[in-house]
């Protein structure tokens, strides 16, 4: 698959893009923007479900999203670091879809892997500009960074209504049924922070965003840069 993409969404775990901007994805790919998602990580340490399970279960949610591509750099989850192996291969990633505008998980979250995701793609698109790092393959200036919440919400710097395509987002987290159903007695589940709830506490999230600008559901994001704009 070829071709230049809008948006690149970076997340430590399949699922972590969706939980973060699921419905922003969904809005983009309606309006005929192309966007992809790139995990870092197979999510082989989760407590709940299988490697197999967890590929099929992205390819679903990638469907309801409308993505244009969907990749996976196989690191280890659990072992990301701020590595010169690590944040190579997201360099090459980058270059290879020259995305416009690139997103990855805030760099406050309980869940160590996040923060370890947010640093080294903060790290790969700064290396990615550089036409004398990695001069095998070609350099890439990314437009804007902007950083997605997951398991933790701060001040965000912009917000997007995403109410009309909130159903989506929705879909494409119900696709992940072995992170996010309730553990029954009797199966090989485990109780986890993520069956015990914790879909209606991302959506009380959305909602309470979007109680900042009047909307039903918003999503909120962070950039490290003040927003430019030429008019009020």
């Amino acid at each position: 698959m070829n071709g230049s993409l809008d948006l690149l969404i970076f997340g430590a775990h399949p699922d972590d893009a969706e939980i973060g901007m699921g419905g922003t994805i969904a809005k983009h790919t309606a309006a005929g923007h192309r966007v992809g998602i790139c995990d870092l990580t197979l999510a082989e340490m989760s407590s709940n479900g299988t490697v197999e399970l967890r590929r099929k279960e992205a390819e679903e949610a990638s469907r309801v999203l409308g993505l244009a591509m969907r990749s996976n750099l196989e690191l280890p989850d659990r072992g990301l670091t701020l590595c010169q192996e690590h944040i190579d291969k997201i360099v090459a990633e980058i270059r290879r879809w020259k995305p416009r505008v690139v997103f990855a998980p805030y760099w406050k979250d309980r869940h160590p892997d996040h923060i370890a995701c947010s640093k080294l793609v903060q790290e790969a698109v700064f290396n990615a500009k550089l036409r004398r790092y990695m001069p095998e393959t070609e350099a890439h200036s990314v437009v804007d960074t902007y950083f997605y919440f997951i398991n933790d919400l701060d001040t965000c710097d912009v917000i997007t209504d995403v109410t009309e395509v909130y159903r989506q987002k929705t879909a494409a987290l119900e696709a992940y049924r072995s992170q996010f159903m309730a553990a029954d007695a009797g199966n090989d589940y485990v109780r986890t922070p993520l069956n015990q709830g914790y879909l209606e506490r991302v959506e009380a999230r959305d909602r309470m965003l979007g109680q900042k600008r009047m909307v039903p559901y918003a999503e909120g994001f962070v950039n490290n840069l003040p927003l430019l704009v030429d008019l009020f």
